[in-house]
């Protein structure tokens, strides 16, 4: 079901969520902090999954509303798995906004690509293992840089190409789309009312360049940042929008003014390879072969 949205879009708009259960990868700083600041307010109850826990209760001290801190390493399958055999009782929303941005060259605990293993897979082998648990819906948060994007199933790892960063960040990125779009055909196969939307926070100011651990790109990017970027923020606008807004299932949103930099959210385009049903579907083949976590046979959840 869908509603038109006929006005600019603002978290005024989020429903009441009392009794319901969010959990938001990477919730410690930037949109991902916003959002759950955003979505405690109208009443649901915060899991903040971050890596660094010191880091994730200081930033819970900052949300007013109820929330919660628990450990979770995207970029070691171990503890993907760990967290998600620890967890029980309902998810009302699965947020996976964590991410890495054109780090150095680097493996996983599990030996895949830094950008790729962390963006990716490490959400998908969450969203798998989770899944059996959610009634509402999952929301990746992926990036207008996607459109750069190229999936090469004979190097997904960067074993053998010279190693670009952007190159591999549009990877994971596309991937990110990818995984949606073959997410949600899943589900509705499966006959549950899951849905799995997207969304892009367009050029926002936030903490996410600095694991490029490259101070001259950080100064021009925190100078570009002062020039053209919207706040942390607005950069949450279309998660929140993704995730609450009674929007088709695979929709992806994104800022609408200033070619999707900045502005309030709306449903937004992406390109010809993150609309490919054959290659959403080669990709998951290939990410469950890497992870060795797949599609849960159990019946799925039907409430929303």
């Amino acid at each position: 079901m869908t509603a038109p949205v006929t006005a600019e879009w603002t978290a005024a708009r989020i429903p009441g969520l009392t009794g319901k259960t969010i959990i938001i990868t990477g919730a410690n700083s930037g949109i991902g902090l916003e959002a759950a600041r955003a979505l405690a307010a109208r009443g649901a109850h915060l899991v903040l999954a971050v890596r660094n826990e010191s880091k994730g209760k200081a930033a819970a001290a900052t949300i007013t509303g109820s929330t919660e801190v628990r450990r979770l390493d995207l970029a070691d399958l171990a503890s993907v798995r760990a967290f998600a055999t620890a967890w029980s009782g309902d998810i009302h929303a699965l947020v996976n906004n964590a991410g890495i941005l054109v780090p150095p060259f680097g493996y996983t605990a599990d030996g895949f690509e830094l950008q790729f293993g962390t963006n990716h897979l490490g959400h998908f082998a969450l969203t798998n293992l989770l899944l059996p648990h959610i009634t509402g819906r999952v929301v990746t948060v992926a990036s207008s840089a996607h459109r750069t994007g190229h999936i090469d199933f004979d190097d997904l790892n960067w074993t053998t190409r010279r190693y670009r960063r952007g190159a591999a960040y549009g990877q994971s990125k596309l991937a990110n789309l990818l995984f949606t779009l073959e997410l949600q055909r899943r589900l509705e196969a499966s006959g549950s009312r899951v849905i799995a939307t997207a969304a892009h926070p367009g050029w926002a100011s936030t903490n996410l360049g600095s694991t490029s651990y490259n101070a001259l790109l950080n100064a021009g990017v925190g100078l570009l940042n002062k020039m053209f970027a919207q706040d942390a923020v607005g950069g949450a606008a279309p998660t929140l929008f993704a995730a609450t807004e009674p929007i088709p299932g695979a929709s992806y949103a994104g800022p609408g003014k200033r070619r999707e930099m900045a502005g309030p959210p709306v449903l937004v385009g992406r390109s010809t390879a993150a609309h490919d049903p054959a290659l959403a579907a080669r990709l998951w083949t290939a990410s469950e072969e890497l992870t060795g976590v797949r599609y849960p046979t159990e019946t799925m959840r039907n409430e929303q």
